[in-house]
């Protein structure tokens, strides 16, 4: 006996539409704005991009934060701000946000991905603004920070090399259940990213 037609769905399909099913349970309303980056998943055009883009956005936002607290905030006693002051304010501040981020994504994601009922849906982006973000903490070198325009976008371009090419274990992290799978292999290539980024930065170029 055929298989009726209207019964067989692809695989990118099934990992991109919502199901059915999503009627019957409550909407997750918040779960869904986080694991969207606030609607960019919803971008009908390259979404993860978008993703990274807004963790490049928090990033420079978070620089400026350092730049300003170095110019205004009152200085230590006997000393001033120096560069490496501000630096490792920024790197803080970026750290902070990464881990809240981090688990904020890993618990929108799961429950994203639960409500959908796909392993990976495609309008969840939170893990490459998560992975972008880590790829940031390689900027912690000497050096001031001020007029890094060229290493945010050289970290936007190594997160996304290594966010498509999936070194190991990036690929195999997939694997993992609900939102660890979803996440984790955008952490890897945000490492794989960082270390790329710290050793452009230590060399100078």
């Amino acid at each position: 006996m055929s298989a009726n037609p209207d019964a067989v769905q692809s695989k990118e399909s099934a990992d991109h539409a919502p199901s059915s099913d999503t009627t019957t349970q409550r909407k997750p309303r918040f779960a869904l704005f986080i694991a969207t980056a606030g609607g960019l998943g919803y971008l009908p055009v390259a979404p993860g991009t978008w993703g990274s883009l807004l963790g490049v956005a928090v990033t420079w936002a978070i620089i400026q934060i350092a730049n300003l607290n170095l110019r205004f905030a009152p200085p230590p006693a006997g000393g001033h701000w120096t560069d490496r002051a501000a630096e490792a304010n920024f790197w803080g501040n970026q750290f902070g946000c990464a881990i809240v981020v981090l688990w904020l994504g890993l618990w929108a994601a799961g429950r994203a991905a639960t409500y959908l009922r796909q392993t990976d849906p495609q309008i969840i982006v939170i893990d490459e603004v998560s992975g972008q973000m880590i790829c940031y903490l390689g900027l912690l070198t000497s050096g001031p920070i001020a007029h890094s325009w060229k290493y945010l976008l050289l970290g936007f371009i190594l997160f996304r090399v290594f966010d498509i090419w999936k070194p190991f274990p990036a690929r195999q992290a997939e694997a993992l259940p609900g939102g660890w799978g979803i996440m984790a292999d955008d952490w890897v290539a945000g490492i794989y990213a960082a270390i790329g980024l710290w050793g452009a930065r230590a060399l100078g170029l």
